[in-house]
């Protein structure tokens, strides 16, 4: 071992996890929610539009879902 370190992680934003502050996030157009199916200017990495908060959500429960997985199985599938 070199003794060195990795470098701690980032904090998440402020709010939760996802940062959405940059303007690439945003549309004029709203288009309803692929998650809640209301509407939504926001639009996530992939330009599907969704709210922050139903992102998140979605993210926990498939980081639940694996966890989940993995100890049940004591692997995560692919």
């Amino acid at each position: 071992m070199t003794g060195r370190r990795r470098p701690a992680p980032a904090a998440p934003p402020p709010g939760g996890l996802l940062d959405w502050r940059d303007s690439s996030h945003w549309s004029r157009e709203e288009k309803p929610c692929r998650y809640c199916g209301q509407p939504t200017n926001l639009r996530d990495s992939k330009w599907s539009p969704a709210h922050k908060v139903c992102a998140e959500q979605a993210l926990a429960q498939q980081a639940a879902e694996a966890a989940d997985a993995y100890h049940q199985n004591g692997h995560l599938h692919a």
